[in-house]
């Protein structure tokens, strides 16, 4: 791979997603704060632009919305069986 382009999922920035309980019911979390990746997801899901997620939550970072993106991806990397 090209060393000036990016791995499509970063492992490292995985650390930013938080599972805590009691806190959003033991969802995944940006960074212990109370925004879920979910919320984050369903954001840029309906159109909204980095720009906009981070207007409406000044506590998130550019690389959280990316690491919402890496969980996602992570979470849905396995084999699908059909019967």
């Amino acid at each position: 791979m090209n060393p000036g382009i990016r791995s499509p999922m970063n492992l490292e920035r995985l650390s930013r997603i938080t599972v805590e309980e009691g806190k959003c019911g033991g969802r995944p979390c940006i960074r212990g704060l109370r925004i879920r990746v979910k919320d984050v997801l369903e954001l840029l899901s309906a159109g909204a632009t980095f720009e906009e997620i981070l207007q409406d939550y000044p506590s998130l970072e550019r690389e959280d919305i990316l690491a919402a993106i890496d969980y996602a991806a992570y979470q849905t990397d396995h084999v699908v069986l059909r019967t």
